[in-house]
């Protein structure tokens, strides 16, 4: 590698706060510990995300290729300041969120990517990273846009979003503001969970990112439609 040219290639990164890692208590009793991912995770975090590029159903495919790009792009060093959480039961991956910094006040919410669905585990992984932007990283506001229904129903309606004027990073549907006035108003509604996660919950969890077969991620997002076929 030509390292005297990465050097321009590769963009500035802002300091930022690590997130704390917590553990939400779901409806069924399990144990979902949330934390922060590193670049040098990336590479297991795309095993889960490659199958769903295949299901078409609630727009999984386009959000999964373009989480796959982003988290490509933050390991290759093409993404300024982006981070990234991620959802874990007894050490198997089954979420993960993205967003980037624009500025130290303005944030863009990228992609939330649920791989096992009845769960509202992608509902409380966005929480998590709205949770990050404004209480640890001291954000004023989030852009967020919808490629999806469920998407539109779970952020734009659940959190009163503010339409907001011109475009978001990723185009097509109209861009909505979250303020922190509007995080704040929704929180002990929304974003659940507990500090500190308990050691061993946490061993568990970083001792390993296990990643489920294509086909179990796949019939879990799919369910019984894909089993009628």
């Amino acid at each position: 590698m030509d390292m005297e040219v990465e050097e321009y290639l590769r963009p500035p990164e802002m300091e930022i706060p690590p997130y704390p890692p917590k553990v939400v208590t779901l409806a069924t009793g399990g144990k979902l510990v949330i934390r922060q991912a590193s670049r040098s995770d990336v590479p297991i975090l795309l095993e889960a995300v490659r199958p769903t590029m295949k299901v078409e159903r609630d727009f999984y495919d386009i959000v999964g290729a373009r989480l796959y790009a982003e988290l490509l792009g933050w390991y290759r060093h093409r993404v300024r300041d982006e981070f990234c959480l991620m959802g874990q039961i007894d050490g198997l991956l089954v979420g993960v969120v993205n967003t980037r910094l624009y500025s130290r006040d303005l944030g863009i919410s990228l992609h939330t990517l649920a791989t096992e669905r009845g769960l509202r585990i992608g509902a409380h992984l966005f929480a998590a990273k709205m949770e990050y932007s404004f209480e640890y990283i001291g954000q004023e506001e989030v852009l967020i846009t919808a490629e999806s229904p469920i998407g539109f129903r779970r952020w734009m309606i659940e959190y009163e979003l503010i339409e907001r004027e011109g475009q978001h990073e990723l185009g097509g549907a109209t861009p909505y503001g979250l303020t922190k006035e509007l995080y704040y108003k929704h929180k002990d509604r929304l974003v659940a969970g507990e500090r500190p996660v308990p050691e061993e919950l946490l061993a568990v969890a970083e001792k390993e990112i296990i990643v489920a077969s294509e086909d179990d991620i796949l019939e879990k997002i799919l369910g019984a439609k894909r089993r009628e076929r």
